[in-house]
């Protein structure tokens, strides 16, 4: 699992606009069970310089990250990146375009507040329950009317916004990595977000913003019908494991360094959990590797080498996350023959050997004489009637070359090879109305990469991202070195989830 969304908790909108008479501005309005976010600037309606402003106040539950991290959900600082991201509503009114909006942290509590009225601001606080343009609680004012927020660069961002019609999805995780460390001495009160001040209307505190009006632009807010429209907080990070078991390779002149080393892993299940060996983070396994003409080891450990070109015996082992470690080497074609043609891994703790891996059949690097155009077969053998929420699932892919026929050589064992899709990406839409739930993520935080093992391509999902009662489609890109571009597959395989888990 690369991807887990975190649903806002509180949020509200806060205005100083006029009401309808013109007279009257709704400073003490809450408008915080709203299922609409709104944020605009109006300049010169009821005067030739009045100006009147809304802002929106939202907040996720980084104690649920916090928990998350602990338990090795999601990975720690410098491996995963955070995105807000909230979704543009469509409406008949004014939309501007060409501008900006500025999001920073909210730097003292607010209550989100009971009010639903966007048009007359007729709920009122009455300086009891909710925040509003004057008030961050029902006792305590904002230090500045209208908010008060961090300005550093660390808590401070920018979207901008071309056409208008645009979701908002920004890179945030320098200001969440401060709320779940506590650095810089920041608690999270959420992000507050506003027209940037260039576009806010020009004002005695503003005197360089805008004398024309960005009326108006609105999210959906977190009571929102939409499911998929709720604003989230989305943690991305690389969660591929690529496990060369069933794809290990001899070393060779004509592949850079990096693409001679191959990955094992190794997996430490204590009645059937993930646990670090002794309970202690530090402790780490040892790799050796020995000659086989089957399935068990025999004779002496075999020399390779390690991720520094160094010829070695042994290898520690790193740990990847809480029970999973992997080590990386290479090795020449000189450590097999032709009576022990295998390799078998074998695994030692504190000098005791704790596991012995599956037979290797090493393969060679080669040239070839045609550009290939790869086409597959693609299958998901093992597909559920329905899933629930509430849990994380596994997905496994069957893969082969299309073309794959046996020949009379062999036909008596014509069971084709799983094919290790090296770079691979999936996508999930629903298929009511095509729209696009997860989207391929194969860039810098390569998201929705697969892993491999020796049982194939695989991905983990967790299926609280998913609406009960909807049937989705995953697709699959695999990247096709010879069009040097991801090539979708023209294969649709289709999941139920039915209902919540309770």
């Amino acid at each position: 699992m690369a991807i887990k969304r975190y649903h806002a908790d509180a949020d509200n909108t806060i205005t100083n606009a006029f009401e309808a008479d013109l007279s009257t501005r709704g400073t003490g309005s809450n408008m915080g069970q709203a299922d609409i976010l709104e944020v605009f600037s109006i300049y010169a309606q009821q005067s030739t310089t009045s100006t009147e402003l809304s802002r929106v106040l939202i907040k996720f539950p980084t104690s649920d990250v916090s928990t998350d991290r602990s338990d090795g959900v999601i990975p720690a600082s410098g491996s995963v990146s955070f995105y807000l991201k909230l979704y543009n509503a469509e409406h008949g009114k004014t939309l501007p375009r060409d501008f900006s909006i500025s999001i920073q942290a909210v730097s003292g509590a607010w209550e989100e507040g009971v009010g639903l009225d966007m048009e007359e601001y007729s709920d009122l606080t009455y300086d009891k329950i909710g925040s509003n343009w004057i008030r961050r609680t029902g006792s305590t004012s904002w230090t500045t009317a209208g908010g008060d927020y961090y300005t550093d660069s660390s808590s401070s961002f920018t979207a901008n916004f071309s056409i208008g019609t645009e979701d908002l999805e920004l890179d945030v995780t320098s200001l969440v990595e401060q709320w779940l460390t506590g650095s810089g001495g920041k608690d999270n009160h959420g992000f507050g977000i506003r027209l940037s001040s260039s576009y806010e209307a020009s004002s005695s505190v503003n005197p360089d913003g805008a004398v024309i009006s960005y009326y108006t632009k609105k999210f959906f807010a977190r009571s929102s019908e939409y499911f998929f429209e709720r604003p989230v907080l989305e943690a991305r990070w690389d969660s591929s494991r690529r496990d060369n078991r069933a794809n290990l390779y001899f070393s060779s002149s004509l592949a850079p360094a990096a693409d001679n080393l191959n990955t094992l892993y190794m997996y430490n299940y204590i009645r059937g959990r993930l646990r670090d060996i002794a309970g202690n983070q530090s402790n780490v396994p040892v790799l050796k590797l020995y000659q086989s003409s089957g399935s068990v080891p025999e004779g002496t450990t075999q020399n390779f080498r390690n991720s520094s070109n160094t010829a070695v015996s042994f290898l520690s082992a790193s740990r990847v996350s809480t029970g999973i470690y992997k080590a990386a080497f290479s090795v020449t074609s000189s450590v097999i023959t032709s009576t022990y043609p295998y390799l078998v891994d074998v695994w030692s703790f504190s000098g005791t050997e704790v596991h012995t891996g599956s037979a290797m059949d090493p393969k060679s690097f080669n040239m070839s004489d045609f550009n290939p155009n790869g086409k597959y077969v693609v299958a998901m053998p093992n597909l559920k009637k329905y899933y629930t929420r509430g849990q994380t699932e596994r997905f496994r892919l069957y893969v082969r070359e299309k073309d794959w026929s046996p020949n009379i050589y062999t036909v008596a064992n014509n069971t084709p090879e799983n094919l290790m899709i090296e770079s691979a990406s999936y996508q999930i839409t629903r298929i009511v109305d095509d729209k696009i739930v997860i989207p391929y993520n194969t860039g810098s935080n390569s998201a929705t990469m697969l892993s491999y093992d020796v049982s194939g391509n695989y991905f983990d999902l967790d299926l609280n991202m998913l609406e009960a009662g909807y049937t989705y489609g995953i697709k699959y890109s695999f990247y096709e070195d010879s069009v040097s571009s991801y090539r979708e597959q023209p294969y649709l395989f289709k999941i139920r989830v039915e209902k919540d888990e309770y």
